[in-house]
């Protein structure tokens, strides 16, 4: 093909997207047409020239990432994932942000194959990234070997002023920068409109030096439709493997547009029916002319989407050597991308006896992780500076540094919220199983990552200790009340809060085998007497989510039901109740999600509807528990934020005594 040729065509294919991106758009008279408009040239050099992907394959384990993380201005990537040949169809295009398309508003992951993540709030997928490249950087060190470089894949993203802006980015950035994470190249598109106009009214910082002070490899493309500089600016940063690259390009929103370009009102809304005529005349397309796809620029596309193929082909013959080369590595490897648990792991979680001495479900915590990391190879994980307090240390491993990205604990410094959009990244790596720990009321700082694993349906595992009033003296500031409520009201979220040593062992073990979804273990700052197992119901009852622990020899009056701390209380009470005639059943209730998952037969078992008197009882928020007492019950919670007083002194001052239990289990069964 004649130089002029090619580049007439790479031209046609550019601005081919850009009108398949405002017919979209229009068709569906909502939508963000103004950032492909400017971004098609950055999205055409990746796409064409510096990706590896496979269409045919879009989960092939060595192929590079992409993130929109300006999740706005998706039809940007629908356009390039059609043209390239992945499983999206014109129909798809045409039906964007209809019910039941593929094409939702912003990228979701699972939906449409090819995209790596699910993005919309800004500086989520800068985030993410920063969790793909250490989840890259750990696969490479722990299963790369001499002349076999199995994972040496690069995450691309395409970045907006609206990422720059929030605080989740610079958090991810300067974690980013320390490691040393060379396989990040982000492209800025720098094209100074956001919805309320110019950024010029918010945001004047110079972007590129708060990079560089970040020990970022800085460029900048003063022109976002030059395809050779943003193409030398990959390339650059390609061969820049010591630091993550960003690449500053200016560009003008809904380039093409006579009226609307350069304007806040090309980013949220469609054109309008005459402008896009004007645009289309612009580029030379026919203005009555709708999802015109030229047959040379999807055979364009289409041929460059084809060399995956190859790609894939040759990696699985590397690998395939590789198998006989190391195959207890590639064994692991095997299992750990298929989601499956080594034999016998189970066999590893600890036991703990009424004999020990009282023990936080922090600590037990520790104790289980310690016990199972051998096991356990893939799982991988730390804390935002917490890990003495939260006890997640994997004992007799290296830290990830830029020196060990073998290590198996990570040091995520106080930044809760880039942990939470990291562990999504690293979760939606197969072949690791991450998690991430800090106070219970710090999960506040890592709501949007968490809603977001759920909305993806990823598994990473948010630790969360310090989880009640029970932590004591920090106070009102550190104590937690509404958040297992907020939490729990998350769809797709599992959340466990276990009531001694066993049930966290258990907690574990549930938390690992589920793969649909985030799993939030909540524990406890203060130790909990062990629960004598041979006395009491069995702890791997847990995974139902509620379980008879004690009952009483005749038909109960009342039952109590309580997660965590509380079940000890409970049980206290209840030998109280026996002693003065009063019958009752004790239920621990460590998840809701996991009860509700079991049939009616078990949930009326544990609850018969006969009886009506029942008494909860948390150290959090009442809201939601009224549906498991029922009208003829109550519950005992926290309707306040705490004091700043021992742990002993607070529960006394809120009512979370054996006492109070008692009394109110007699008031609700009209005893004096």
């Amino acid at each position: 093909m004649a130089e002029d040729t090619q580049e007439q065509i790479e031209q046609l294919g550019i601005n081919t997207v850009r009108v398949l991106s405002i017919d979209a758009v229009q068709k569906a008279n909502s939508g963000h047409p103004g950032m492909p408009m400017g971004a098609a040239p950055m999205g055409h050099v990746l796409w064409a020239t510096y990706m590896r992907y496979n269409p045919t394959n879009p989960d092939w384990p060595n192929r590079d990432r992409f993130i929109l993380s300006a999740g706005h201005g998706c039809m940007l990537q629908y356009s390039f994932l059609y043209l390239t040949g992945y499983d999206c169809t014109l129909d798809d295009l045409k039906n964007f942000r209809q019910l039941n398309s593929k094409t939702a508003g912003h990228p979701e992951h699972g939906l449409m194959p090819g995209i790596d993540v699910t993005t919309g709030p800004l500086g989520q997928g800068f985030a993410n990234g920063v969790g793909f490249a250490i989840a890259q950087k750990h696969l490479a060190a722990r299963f790369n070997k001499p002349g076999f470089d199995l994972f040496n894949y690069n995450i691309y993203a395409i970045c907006s002023d609206g990422d720059m802006m929030e605080g989740v980015t610079s958090e991810a950035a300067s974690l980013a920068g320390h490691l040393k994470l060379g396989n990040l190249i982000y492209l800025y598109d720098d094209n100074h409109i956001s919805i309320e106009g110019s950024t010029g009214i918010t945001f004047t910082e110079d972007v590129a030096k708060r990079f560089e002070a970040y020990d970022w490899h800085v460029q900048v493309v003063e022109d976002g439709n030059d395809i050779a500089a943003i193409g030398a600016a990959v390339k650059n940063a390609k061969d820049e493997t010591s630091r993550p690259s960003l690449i500053k390009v200016r560009t003008h929103i809904a380039y093409g547009s006579p009226n609307k370009v350069d304007t806040a009102g090309a980013h949220g809304s469609p054109l309008g029916a005459e402008e896009v005529k004007l645009v289309k005349k612009f580029f030379g397309f026919d203005p009555e002319k709708f999802f015109v796809i030229p047959e040379e620029v999807l055979n364009y596309y289409r041929a460059i989407g084809e060399q995956g193929t190859a790609l894939e082909k040759e990696w699985n013959e590397l690998f395939s050597k590789y198998k006989l080369s190391f195959p207890g590595l590639a064994a692991e490897y095997e299992a750990a991308l298929g989601g499956k648990l080594p034999e016998g792991w189970k066999d590893k979680l600890p036991m703990f006896e009424p004999s020990d001495k009282k023990m936080a479900t922090r600590q037990a915590s520790g104790k289980v992780l310690n016990a199972i990391a051998e096991s356990l190879p893939n799982l991988i994980g730390g804390s935002a500076d917490l890990a003495p307090s939260t006890d997640t240390n994997l004992n007799g491993y290296e830290s990830f540094t830029p020196n060990s990205y073998d290590g198996r604990n990570f040091h995520f410094g106080i930044r809760e919220h880039a942990m939470g959009a990291v562990l999504n990244g690293m979760a939606l790596t197969k072949g690791v199983i991450p998690y991430g720990a800090t106070f219970l009321i710090f999960s506040e700082y890592m709501r949007p990552p968490i809603r977001l694993a759920a909305i993806m349906k990823i598994r990473p595992i948010f630790v969360y200790t310090h989880d009640s009033i029970g932590l004591g003296e920090d106070g009102t500031t550190h104590q937690p009340v509404e958040q297992l409520i907020s939490l729990r009201s998350i769809p797709n979220i599992t959340l466990i809060r276990p009531a001694d040593a066993n049930e966290t062992a258990q907690a574990w073990r549930v938390a690992l085998e589920h793969t649909t979804g985030p799993v939030v273990l909540v524990f406890t700052r203060q130790g909990l007497p062990i629960i004598d197992q041979s006395k009491f119901g069995k702890a791997t009852e847990l995974e139902k989510g509620a379980y008879i622990l004690s009952d009483s020899f005749v038909d109960p009056q009342i039952i109590l039901v309580a997660s965590g701390s509380e079940v000890d209380l409970i049980l206290q009470a209840q030998a109280k109740l026996t002693e003065i005639g009063i019958a009752s059943r004790v239920v621990s209730m460590p998840s809701w999600e996991l009860f509700e998952k079991q049939d009616a037969e078990y949930k009326e078992q544990i609850f018969p509807s006969a009886i009506k008197k029942r008494l909860a009882v948390e150290a959090g928020s009442p809201l939601g528990w009224h549906k498991y007492v029922t009208d003829e019950g109550d519950v005992i919670a926290m309707t306040g934020f705490g004091e700043s007083a021992p742990a002993e002194d607070l529960y006394k001052l809120f009512g979370f005594t054996v006492e109070n239990v008692v009394n109110k289990a007699m008031e609700l069964l009209k005893i004096k």
